[in-house]
């Protein structure tokens, strides 16, 4: 069995709150950058509690240097078409964990 080491994002909202999230998937498209985002509960016990299912998609936007930004998709065509790219690999990923 591969050892798995989750790639784990801090993101700070606009009250200045940090939310923890394990990057699960990112894609680029002809109108972007994009990832998709597990929140992680504040107390790592109940890691395995809630809806596996739940997801959030946000754009990358390039900052200076290193910095980037994550924000919400705003246009409601774009992020559904996102949405449905990354559920889409999402089903192919766990369709090929079963085989």
């Amino acid at each position: 069995m591969e050892d798995y080491t989750p790639d784990i994002v801090s993101v700070i909202d606009e009250e200045g709150k940090e939310h923890i999230f394990e990057e699960l998937d990112r894609i680029e498209t002809e109108n972007g950058r994009y990832v998709a985002l597990c929140p992680l509960p504040e107390d790592p016990s109940k890691i395995t509690e809630g809806d596996e299912d739940e997801f959030i998609v946000l754009k990358v936007i390039d900052g200076e240097g290193d910095d980037v930004t994550l924000c919400p998709i705003e246009d409601e065509a774009e992020y559904d078409e996102i949405g449905n790219i990354f559920l889409d690999r999402f089903a192919e990923m766990f369709s090929e964990e079963d085989e």
